[in-house]
């Protein structure tokens, strides 16, 4: 989801963790008191260079360009992203394994494969398909196109807009994706092992790691693959049965009215999507929730209100797709709630990093005081996980001048380069992101650490409103501040994602240097899959960011009016609807307000402001996909928990992964000039009658 995601880490870092942690138990034979790198104890940790092997890189491209299809897929529907690291290491596991079995069988294996060389793979496929978020083809990327400005009416001049370019799209991320990596090399020892920041992310997927490598959890490990595998070639099949009845607009099992036909002109039925019926299954239930509350709310409540408003709030002359109109009140209100939580939450967890930050610095001042009058302060022991972990992390140290020197260089690259692929970005303010970037990376990683939050889409709105003002409206504003967030996302984000893999290359005995040249590799993938990949979307569908059709892209013209608000004001707005942001806005600063008041206990039972945003906009039907989700893992769980927490994640990452890679046939199908041979559409008995009539003419 979009906040890369807060929503999305929090997560894997809550029901993951505690689903990844019993499989390790279990895997293990004990609970949280047994050491793990006991059980380890005889096996010779490899060099960093040897955890770097070519079948790695190669599975790791494999994946890649997999996950990439993905997320691009999520990305461009509803912007809702699940973790997928679970998948990451269990696929990353399972191709390794296979394969070392057969050399092996041989006599030919000259590498054992080592959970080690595991954390590279998983590292590797996440950096490269996380460019896929952060490149922002389905945020401020797309949103300068020249589509997604038809929809806007505002700010739609030739400055304003820049459409897609399969060179410059790589060009661009090539010399921005790679700061933030650079900026945190420097504190990796400070936040992994002085102020030992927990990073539930990475800490669940090393857990996981580590119990594919022992006798039980490689058993655990393949009877999940299998399942994964029945449920990836389900899923497949699904989309390619669908598509036989899709040959025109609205027509499919896509567009089934379950509820009935007034539902389903609101937006509310099941689509049939395997994608986001896995989605719902990864995220907590409070998230499904809140996405099934926020459609109620808006499409079941306030847009019917409002569209009885129509020659009185707004004209009847404006099309339904004008932001003029009914759907000004959907884009700006759903804004204003986005905004609202984004603000609360950035508050929260940079004062809780500064009050982190404070209180570590003061402990340290009070080791460092002489004992007096006899007084001693004994050390806390060290378990001999810490100590084994702590002396590995730090034996192949990555010098500061590399990162240094990696940062200006990379700096004084693009500051040169990006303002020639968007004029009206000048090389200053480059030159003051990159002062800023370092600190605000650092305080994303902090946070990370201590929240598993990462604010990276925050700090790009934060972006878009400095720069675009700074820019002006006359002078091209809007263009220069959807590429400034372009530039701080990707530094903040990447400078997140590495600290979270330090922390599982730390509790793996991953080399950091390991870990920095996989996330340096899995990066320049990433950099050259996902345009790659965007521009088969981009090409193989015409209607791609319109609203209603198959890949509406809804936060293209989100982050479109964000800049265009930055710029503007609020001008363009139509009546009322500046007051109800107002109210949306603190609904949902006092909303989140509320749930941190009354502790996690009751903050179960609270919806989540930024989840029953997204529905504002797109409707409810993918909200009831992810529902049912939710409710077969209920059951699941209600029957057989042990079971449900040990292959529930493979469940829906199966499901997730055979609909997404269907996109790419689908897409080449498309390219080709083939369509599907019936059209399945659901009519009225009225309507019907009326067909019948014209038909029998």
């Amino acid at each position: 989801m979009d906040r890369s995601s807060s929503i999305n880490k929090k997560t894997d870092g809550d029901d993951g963790e505690r689903s990844l942690t019993a499989v390790q138990e279990r895997a293990n034979g004990g609970g949280e008191d047994e050491s793990v790198e006991k059980i380890f104890e005889s096996k010779e940790v490899p060099s960093w260079q040897k955890q770097l092997t070519l079948r790695a890189f190669v599975v790791s491209f494999i994946l890649g360009i997999l996950f990439t299809f993905i997320v691009m897929k999520l990305n461009l529907t509803t912007g809702i992203i699940p973790s997928l690291n679970v998948s990451a290491g269990l696929l990353g596991f399972f191709f390794v394994k296979t394969w070392t079995k057969f050399l092996e069988k041989s006599g030919l294996l000259k590498q054992p494969f080592t959970r080690q060389e595991n954390t590279v793979i998983q590292t590797c496929v996440v950096a490269s398909s996380g460019i896929a978020f952060s490149g922002g083809f389905g945020s401020y990327l797309y949103g300068m196109s020249g589509a997604i400005a038809k929809q806007s009416t505002e700010a739609n001049n030739a400055q304003n807009i820049k459409n897609p370019s399969l060179s410059w799209m790589i060009g661009f991320l090539l010399v921005v994706s790679f700061l933030g990596l650079f900026s945190v090399v420097p504190l990796r020892k400070i936040m992994i092992i002085d102020f030992k920041l927990t990073y539930p992310s990475g800490t669940a997927t090393a857990h996981l790691i580590n119990s594919f490598h022992t006798p039980q959890g490689a058993k655990l490990a393949k009877k999940q693959v299998r399942t994964l595998g029945k449920f990836f070639s389900f899923s497949f099949l699904w989309g390619f049965f669908q598509w036989f009845f899709t040959a025109a607009d609205s027509c499919g099992f896509v567009n089934f009215p379950t509820f009935g036909l007034k539902a389903y002109e609101n937006k509310f039925y099941f689509d049939f999507s395997a994608t986001y019926v896995g989605v719902g299954m990864i995220c907590p239930y409070l998230i499904n929730i809140s996405l099934l509350l926020g459609a109620i709310l808006s499409w079941g409540i306030m847009w019917p209100l409002i569209h009885n408003k129509k020659g009185d709030w707004y004209s009847a002359e404006y099309p339904s797709s004008s932001l003029h109109g009914l759907q000004g009140y959907k884009v700006f209100i759903a804004i204003a709630m986005i905004l609202g939580d984004g603000l609360y939450n950035f508050v929260k967890v940079l004062s809780r990093t500064l009050f982190g930050l404070y209180h570590q610095v003061r402990n340290k001042n009070v080791g460092l005081v002489l004992p007096v009058g006899g007084q001693t302060s004994a050390p806390p022991a060290i378990s001999y996980d810490d100590e084994r972990r702590t002396q590995l992390f730090l034996k192949d140290q990555i010098p500061n001048w590399v990162a240094l020197v990696g940062y200006v260089s990379i700096a004084v690259i693009s500051a040169a380069t990006i303002p020639h692929l968007f004029p009206p970005l000048k090389w200053y303010h480059i030159v003051v992101i990159y002062i800023f970037a370092p600190a605000l990376a650092f305080c994303n990683a902090y946070g990370c650490g201590l929240t598993d939050w990462s604010l990276a889409s925050t700090y790009g709105k934060l972006a878009i409103f400095v720069i675009g003002a700074w820019v002006g409206a006359a002078h091209g504003g809007v263009l220069a501040g959807l590429a400034a967030c372009g530039v701080m996302m990707n530094i903040v984000a990447t400078a997140s994602d590495l600290t979270q893999d330090f922390k599982t290359g730390y509790m793996t005995l991953a080399s950091p240097r390991s870990m920095f040249v996989s996330q340096i590799i899995g990066t320049a993938m990433g950099c050259v899959i996902s345009p790659c990949v965007f521009w088969l979307f981009y090409k193989a569908f015409d209607d791609l960011g319109v609203s209603g059709s198959q890949y509406p892209a809804p936060y293209a013209l989100i982050y479109r009016n964000i800049a265009i608000l930055g710029v503007q004001g609020f001008s363009s707005l139509p009546k009322n609807c500046l007051t109800l942001c107002y109210v949306f806005f603190a609904g949902a600063v006092v909303i989140n307000g509320f749930r941190d008041a009354v502790g996690p206990k009751w903050s179960r039972f609270i919806p989540i402001p930024m989840a029953m945003a997204i529905p504002f906009y797109l409707g409810g039907y993918f909200t009831i996909d992810m529902c049912v989700g939710s409710l077969i893992l209920f059951v699941w769980e209600t029957i057989d928990k042990a079971k449900a927490d040990a292959f529930g994640p493979a469940v829906a990452s199966g499901l997730i992964c055979g609909d997404g890679i269907w996109t790419l046939p689908s897409s080449l199908l498309a390219l080709g000039g083939v369509k599907p041979p019936i059209c399945m559409k659901f009519l009225s008995r009225k309507v019907n009658t009326r067909v019948d009539t014209f038909l029998g003419q």
